[in-house]
């Protein structure tokens, strides 16, 4: 057994990288508006250290306005062929321009114009105006490098609890949970 949750989410996301058939890296994001009601979307982790846990979007994005307004969230990752989750909630903060920058230019050519071409959560009146947008998109950077458009970036949920959670017969699941606290990470257990 291990004290430190980020060394033990390290752990299970190795597994979940061999076993998980479809995208293990896939987590469910929830924001609040800023009147408290909750949303929830799926997003794909980019990274993950002791710092917390990142993902990328359009900061102009309803998860993004949602972020400037109440800048907190939960994480739920759910691993269905370990028969693992993990919870995560904390704050959140920008990740640097140069991260940004490097990750955006690691992402494929289609998804950095893709990136320039949609107004991410807007109402979008014909799926034709938005292939025309990233035509018109394409075109303008065609032979170039694509640069990261300045709406689009990361965030980093930093976490104040992360809690473990594993199946067992009966429903006598193992619930472990971490709580950051002034002189580091605390462990208890939480009945099932």
């Amino acid at each position: 057994m291990t004290n430190d949750p980020h060394w033990l989410f390290e752990s299970w996301l190795a597994e979940a990288m061999k076993q998980e058939l479809n995208d293990p890296t896939a987590m469910a994001l929830a924001t609040a508006t800023p009147d408290g009601e909750p949303t929830v979307r799926m997003v794909l982790l980019k990274g993950h250290d002791a710092r917390g846990f990142v993902f990328y979007t359009n900061m102009d994005s309803r998860k993004g306005g949602e972020l400037a307004a109440n800048p907190r969230a939960a994480l739920l990752f759910h691993w269905k062929s370990l028969r693992r989750q993990v919870r995560i909630e904390g704050s959140v903060g920008p990740v640097s321009d140069a991260e940004a920058d490097a990750y955006f230019a690691s992402r494929a050519r289609d998804s950095q114009l893709g990136a320039w071409a949609s107004d991410q959560s807007r109402p979008l009146p014909s799926r034709a105006l938005f292939e025309d947008r990233y035509a018109e998109v394409k075109e303008r950077f065609e032979r170039k490098k694509v640069p990261r458009p300045p709406r689009w970036s990361g965030y980093r949920v930093i976490p104040d609890r992360i809690e473990f959670w594993s199946d067992r017969p009966h429903r006598l699941h193992e619930r472990r949970l971490f709580v950051l606290e002034a002189d580091g990470w605390s462990e208890g257990l939480l009945y099932p």
